[in-house]
């Protein structure tokens, strides 16, 4: 039998009960009714009438008023019409004979209060008849509740035993075979694919418990032929870790050491077989580099290890190792999310480019200190060839004497930032640092441009704050960041424009904006910016740097404990910043 047939029949048995007691109720609410509607209406009219009957003769002497007679006749006759009780007709017939009798004129008086009395007598046996049948129908009636009640009682009893054997038995149809699949699975998760499921008939339950020792089967299959694959592959891996130059560790999500390569190994001094499985807090107290390499999260300049017989730089890499896992969100939702299972640290052996490095960049500072001396002199050279005390020159040789000078300045500025790069990827910046007040910087700036903006036609804008902090800073280089913003800035402006310099106080700290009103830059190369030889493109009608310029700024504001950034918008022009923390 089908589970669907059976929670029908079931809650088909549980609606004809219901139905039975409901019927049961209802036919001994009627007959309750009905008893009750018996005592309150006939008795009770027939006792209104005799009381109104009776009132009028106390009320009135012989011979009673046409009203009084009339109404004494209209009660008269309405109780004619409701005799109910044995006796009460013989009563209203003797009592409608005395009533003719009291109201014929031609009687004499004494006969007509004879008649009187006889009436009274009359309304009393009827009073008496029907008070009696009022008792005896309230005792009837009173039966007939007490016999519906226990009528009641037994049927509801017999509903709820029904009723409560139904809730205790009919759930485990669905909850026995439930809680047998929950274990089973209980079992699958403990990966025992020996378990199977027994049922018994032809229901859904048997055709899922079917289904699910099929599925157990092929698992079971699967575990034993992939047991083999797994450890190959396993070792496999194992194999490329070891061969790998790089030195690898990786830490289970309990921190214990799941492999080390013997790269690492030999770095950290350790053996790598006895380490497998120890606790990496543990080790780190017996080791300071391992202790170095764990606690360098976040810091991306290069470890320094004496390696290999020589001083070696390690990069250092950290991946956690994250696996899927499926969980319940909002039943009956699933959802897929990845847990941390591990980290992998990786020590990648960059000496060789930092050596390279090194040497590129002595080659750098020597070439632009080598080039600045003949530089320098050929601006001499030209300067004297513009003194006229030296001869005379026709127009084209003066501009070509111009494009030269040009060239020569340019040529020295690439020099000197060249020179200024070197220092900083050395590490041999030197900032002299001060209390300096922020008009001062800008006014250093201002003074160095001021002939540049005025051969352009352009107007250099101030926009200083009031009782501005002072700023602990290098007040040379930082006035270097705010002339290369406004080189720039001029250069990208077209005459006649405006360039905005404005100073501000902002939280902790001063921001330095040069504002230009030129095209503007593409949100793709802003970026990019401040990386080092980039040169945004140009249409041709502006000369582009070095590319070294906002690079070389963005290293001394950094190194000041500053930020620099950008913000641009293609038709709406440039805005350059930077921020330095006040002084306390």
């Amino acid at each position: 039998m089908k589970i669907k047939t059976k929670l029908r029949l079931g809650f088909g048995f549980l609606f004809v009960v219901v139905l039975l007691f409901g019927s049961i109720s209802l036919y001994y609410m009627d007959k309750i009714s009905v008893s009750a509607k018996v005592i309150l209406k006939d008795n009770y009219e027939t006792l209104s009438y005799t009381r109104d009957m009776r009132s009028i003769l106390d009320q009135h002497d012989l011979p009673l008023p046409g009203e009084s007679v009339a109404l004494f006749k209209k009660n008269l006759v309405l109780e004619q019409h409701n005799i109910t009780e044995r006796g009460e007709a013989q009563a209203v017939k003797t009592l409608t004979d005395a009533f003719q009798v009291m109201t014929d004129p031609n009687i004499p008086a004494e006969q007509r209060k004879l008649a009187i009395a006889g009436i009274r007598t009359q309304l009393m046996i009827i009073d008496r008849l029907n008070m009696d049948a009022i008792v005896r129908k309230n005792a009837a009636a009173q039966a007939a509740v007490e016999k519906a009640s226990l009528y009641l009682v037994t049927a509801a009893s017999f509903c709820f035993l029904v009723l409560f054997s139904f809730v205790v038995n009919f759930p485990g149809f669905v909850a026995n075979p439930l809680r047998e699949f929950s274990e089973a699975i209980q079992e699958i998760g403990r990966k025992n694919y020996k378990q199977r499921l027994h049922f018994t008939g032809t229901d859904e339950f048997s055709e899922l418990a079917k289904s699910f020792n099929e599925m157990v089967t092929q698992l079971d299959r699967w575990e034993n032929s992939n047991l083999a694959k797994i450890q190959s592959e396993k070792l496999r891996i194992e194999a490329i870790i070891e061969q790998m130059q790089d030195a690898i560790i990786g830490l289970n999500e309990k921190q214990e050491v799941l492999f080390m390569n013997k790269v690492a190994a030999q770095i950290l001094n350790l053996n790598e077989g006895q380490v497998i499985g120890m606790d990496v807090r543990v080790l780190m107290k017996k080791n300071d580099l391992l202790t170095r390499i764990m606690k360098n999260e976040g810091n991306q300049q290069p470890i320094k290890i004496y390696a290999d017989h020589k001083e070696s730089y390690f990069q250092l890499q950290k991946r956690e190792i994250v696996v899927t896992v499926f969980e319940e969100a909002v039943a009956p939702v699933i959802q897929q999310t990845g847990r941390t299972a591990g980290t992998v640290y990786i020590l990648n052996n960059i000496t060789q480019f930092k050596e390279l490095d090194e040497a590129k960049t002595n080659f750098i500072a020597t070439v632009s200190h080598e080039l600045k001396t003949p530089i320098s002199s050929i601006k001499m050279s030209l300067k004297l060839m513009d003194d006229e005390r030296i001869g005379m020159m026709n127009p084209e040789q003066k501009q070509l004497v111009a494009h030269i000078k040009d060239d020569c300045s340019r040529l020295l500025k690439i020099t000197s930032e060249l020179l200024d790069l070197a220092q900083v990827e050395t590490g041999n910046l030197q900032l002299n640092f001060v209390k300096a007040d922020p008009s001062e910087i800008v006014n250093y700036a201002l003074n160095a441009v001021r002939f540049q903006a005025n051969q352009r036609n352009i107007e250099l804008e101030l926009l200083l704050g009031d009782e501005l902090s002072k700023v602990n800073a290098d007040v040379e280089k930082t006035a270097w960041v705010l002339i290369n913003f406004l080189s720039n800035a001029l250069r990208y402006s077209a005459e006649k424009s405006k360039v905005q310099i404005l100073i501000e106080e902002k939280g902790k700290g001063i921001e330095f904006s040069v504002r230009d009103y030129g095209k503007g830059i593409d949100e793709q190369y802003q970026q990019r910016l401040f990386d080092r030889y980039f040169q945004v493109p140009t249409d041709g009608n502006n000369k582009s740097g070095s590319g070294l310029g906002l690079a070389i700024s963005k290293d001394f504001i950094e190194a000041e404990n500053g930020k620099i950034w950008v913000e641009s918008e293609i038709g709406e022009g440039s805005r350059f910043c930077f921020f330095l923390p006040a002084v306390d």
